[in-house]
């Protein structure tokens, strides 16, 4: 949810703004779509950035171009989800022709990106995309205003069936493969402790921490975890401060569910390990295991031709991990295990390999890897041997949205876990 609601004029005097043009010719080789860095493609995609200060100057859209605008919670270079989300819409920019795009970086979560979202909108933009969860009610309060434009919001849950779309994927399948090897690692260490740095007491955030706890007792049945809220999304002060504390509380391995590296820079300093997220570049230096990651141009193109081609369908798109558009970094082609992982037992990186084999193939996906049976950390049992969660239990605390009701929800924590639940807003 929402961090630290800055009024408008704080908005306009942080918030960075940045706008690209590009276009590109049938016979242009488009980019593999992976998190490269961007312009790394062969087509060009040319742009020019501006700083904003007193007053946001809004990209003007291009005449005879489908425009793209994307909004953004974190600076485009911040090496985790938001550079994930701007080489997605560069990818974008370079494999469809005659688009234009632009980008609003630093834009809080709150009723301030409401302003942003809807000024896009007078501009005339095509296609607006929203990339943090927080911006879901407003993106949906504007998008009854402008019923021709399209608008994508990434985590929530939301969508009006008609120019409101949600999309999000299952990077608990990957953060379930991050969890074997965290806990392989801690066994491996002697030391059973695991360490996760949530950001916000959302549905998602849980579904991940348990995600990762499933995966560890995998490798390491006696292994536990603990857990941190730090109520950011992108604060590399903040983010840098759980990660000490996990660790001086006695964890092997800190995982973060925050955007920046600063968990790998602070198992460096500690002597322990990091599993990073987002971006393959997060995972930066030697104490990182690994890294859940994203690859989002792929899956804008196919949206943002849909849109084009006035036959998208808005609705709840969630996508697993056979579509191609995550990764696990080390593991993924072209990609070499980090040095952390090399005395690993060979079985467990052999379980992880087959288990990314099958899930890159369809045959293992979120619903197996909530699949029971599971008990709670309190030794309630969850799901019994052959039950599975359903898309509401994953996606929302009980009782669920009006029409979307869950039967046992994300309001749990998995057995091994060592924190209380955080307490539900009334």
């Amino acid at each position: 949810m929402a961090a630290s609601r800055l009024r408008l004029l704080s908005l306009l005097a942080t918030a960075a703004l940045i706008f690209s043009a590009c276009s590109s010719t049938a016979g242009s080789a488009a980019p593999s779509g992976s998190a490269a860095p961007s312009g790394s493609g062969s087509t060009a995609c040319a742009g020019t950035g501006a700083q904003a200060g007193a007053t946001l100057q809004i990209p003007e859209v291009e005449a005879g171009k489908f425009n793209v605008a994307m909004v953004l919670i974190g600076p485009h270079d911040d090496g985790g989800w938001s550079q994930a989300h701007y080489e997605g819409l560069q990818h974008l920019c370079q494999t469809m022709p005659d688009s234009h795009i632009a980008y609003i970086e630093l834009v809080p979560e709150g009723a301030d990106s409401e302003q942003v979202f809807r000024s896009l909108s007078r501009k005339g933009f095509n296609f607006i995309i929203g990339t943090s969860f927080g911006y879901m009610d407003y993106m949906e309060t504007v998008a009854k205003e402008f019923p021709d434009i399209t608008y994508l919001h990434l985590t929530g849950y939301k969508s009006n069936g008609k120019n409101f779309g949600n999309f999000f994927g299952a990077m608990e399948d990957f953060k379930y493969l991050a969890g074997m090897l965290a806990g392989s690692r801690a066994k491996k260490d002697g030391n059973p402790k695991i360490g996760y740095m949530a950001t916000f007491p959302i549905p998602e955030e849980l579904r991940l921490g348990n995600a990762i706890m499933l995966g560890v007792k995998q490798t390491c049945p006696e292994c536990t975890m603990d857990i941190r809220f730090i109520n950011t999304w992108h604060d590399p002060q903040k983010e840098r401060a759980a990660a000490d504390s996990l660790f001086a509380a006695g964890a092997d391995v800190v995982f973060t569910g925050a955007d920046t590296p600063a968990v790998a820079d602070a198992a460096l300093a500690k002597g322990k390990w990091a599993v990073t997220y987002d971006h393959p570049t997060s995972c930066k230096n030697e104490a990182c295991l690994t890294a859940p990651y994203w690859i989002w141009g792929p899956e804008y193109v196919r949206i943002a031709k849909q849109v084009q081609a006035k036959t998208y369908k808005a609705g709840y798109e969630y996508f697993d991990a056979d579509s191609k558009a995550m990764g696990l970094y080390g593991f993924m082609a072209g990609e070499t295990p980090q040095k952390g992982l090399a005395d690993l037992p060979a079985e467990d990186l052999a379980k992880v390999k087959d288990t990314l084999a099958k899930m890159l193939a369809g045959s293992f996906g979120r619903f197996d890897v909530f699949a029971g049976p599971i008990k709670d950390s309190t030794g309630k049992q969850i799901l019994a041997a052959g039950a599975k969660l359903e898309q509401s239990d994953l996606d929302q605390f009980p009782p669920g949205a009006p029409g979307n009701l869950c039967k046992v929800c994300m309001y749990w924590w998995a057995d091994g876990i060592t924190v209380e639940l955080p307490k539900l807003s009334s």
